[in-house]
């Protein structure tokens, strides 16, 4: 695949041969004049012709540069649309994952508080055992007491 810069010398070097080219028509046509005893009216004629030929070619060429430009423009557009694309992308998971980074917190505090809970049902069963420990006790005093 050849590279940008190698297409562009080519060109160059064919527009420069084609330059070379039309000059040495020139200077056969010159010749030419010079044989006919100064050639006269018709070929005044078809040099003019030639002269708004070559601006027309200049003019396409101009124009063919300008689509070329406006392509290569478009192309940077699309360029810097993929680009904010790209962007929001990124923001989006980053917002996901401190969303989900926060349930997963939410979650575990929800989990220690379950543990608390258990924890203090465990504390409120002791407690209940001890008291009927001390009843069981107080209630034995008694009975020995009553004896």
């Amino acid at each position: 695949m050849k590279g940008k810069r190698e297409i562009k010398r080519g060109r160059e070097r064919e527009r420069e041969r084609e330059r070379e080219r039309e000059r040495e028509r020139e200077r056969e046509r010159e010749r030419e004049r010079e044989r006919e005893g100064g050639g006269g009216e018709r070929e005044r004629e078809r040099e003019r012709e030639r002269e708004r030929e070559r601006e027309r070619e200049r003019e396409r060429e101009r124009e063919r540069e300008r689509k070329r430009e406006r392509e290569r423009e478009r192309e940077r557009e699309r360029e810097r649309e993929r680009e904010r694309e790209r962007k929001r992308e990124r923001e989006r998971e980053e917002r996901e994952r401190e969303r989900r980074e926060r349930e997963r917190e939410r979650e575990r505090e929800r989990e220690r508080e379950r543990e608390r809970e258990r924890e203090r049902e465990r504390e409120r069963v002791r407690e209940r055992e001890r008291e009927r420990e001390r009843d069981r006790e107080r209630e034995s005093d008694r009975e020995r007491e009553g004896r």
